[in-house]
């Protein structure tokens, strides 16, 4: 028989079948599940590809925290369709460039929760900042989300994990990352020090804690891009087509569900971008 481990949740009766989008239907076998009774944090995950992270964890059995800035309408129907799939979901709000906002949603995660057994770090910006109109209040802004709140989530969420002694965390990286993008230089030094704070973090927290980096290629072009730029992007991707939501998704499941001996790894999904 099966014993509860501490700080895992006990997770209702999965239903035979949940509906998805569509109309479509999927069966589960509850033992195949691989995060059954784990609770995971995704910032940002309400939309996008948060969204889908958040439906995949839900989908191996994890109840899943729901991080929001301004999506609260998006969170609150995004807990509707993970409870469906049997699993418990919290939709909670805070500014990730405020630390004080961090801290009272982590507390709010641990209370109603006993643990935090998956972190994923995915809340990000994506301003346009050509050089010459770079301020220091758009710099700030930038590197504080897409940097300074993944390191106070886990540092926050760390402190648990290490008490527990075992956790995953799992950042949202960017091949942009490795590659420079003149209009987009604080978001690439953002991603650049998530890549090398990943590693930090591996090593720090290790052997209890892992801490791996998913870094994707482009994914769900922003809505203003105008065709003849996305034609002249997936031009230079090997795979000659975008990213889904659901690749990088499987990436983060991967890591969720990864032997501890992973850590400190940055998986690119980018379809071959980053290998030209």
């Amino acid at each position: 028989m099966k014993t509860q481990s501490p700080g895992e949740v006990k997770a209702p009766a999965f239903p035979a079948g949940a509906r998805l989008e569509g109309g479509a239907r999927v069966c589960y076998v509850q033992d195949a599940m691989r995060l059954a009774g784990k609770v995971a944090l995704v910032t940002g995950g309400a939309v996008r590809v948060g969204r889908a992270i958040s439906l995949a964890l839900a989908r191996e059995g994890a109840h899943v925290v729901v991080h929001h800035h301004r999506s609260g309408r998006e969170a609150r129907a995004l807990a509707l369709d993970i409870r469906r799939l049997g699993v418990e979901a919290l939709p909670l709000q805070a500014d990730l460039a405020r630390p004080a906002e961090v801290a009272v949603m982590v507390r709010a995660a641990f209370r109603a929760f006993p643990a935090i057994h998956v972190l994923v770090n995915n809340a990000a910006i994506f301003p346009r900042t050509p050089l010459l109109e770079i301020t220091p209040a758009v710099w700030d802004r930038v590197l504080a989300v897409n940097l300074r709140g993944p390191f106070l989530c886990a540092q926050a969420v760390a402190r648990r994990m290490l008490r527990a002694g075992t956790g995953k965390i799992i950042n949202i990286a960017d091949v942009g990352g490795a590659r420079a993008w003149p209009a987009h230089i604080p978001y690439c030094v953002s991603k650049a020090g998530l890549i090398m704070l990943t590693q930090g973090l591996a090593v720090a927290l290790a052997p209890h804690v892992q801490v791996n980096a998913v870094a994707p290629g482009p994914v769900l072009f922003p809505e203003e891009y105008p065709d003849r730029l996305r034609r002249k992007v997936r031009a230079t991707i090997p795979m000659r087509r975008e990213g889904a939501p659901e690749d990088v998704a499987a990436a983060v499941v991967f890591f969720a569900t990864s032997p501890a001996y992973i850590t400190g790894q940055t998986l690119f999904v980018d379809g071959g971008l980053s290998a030209r």
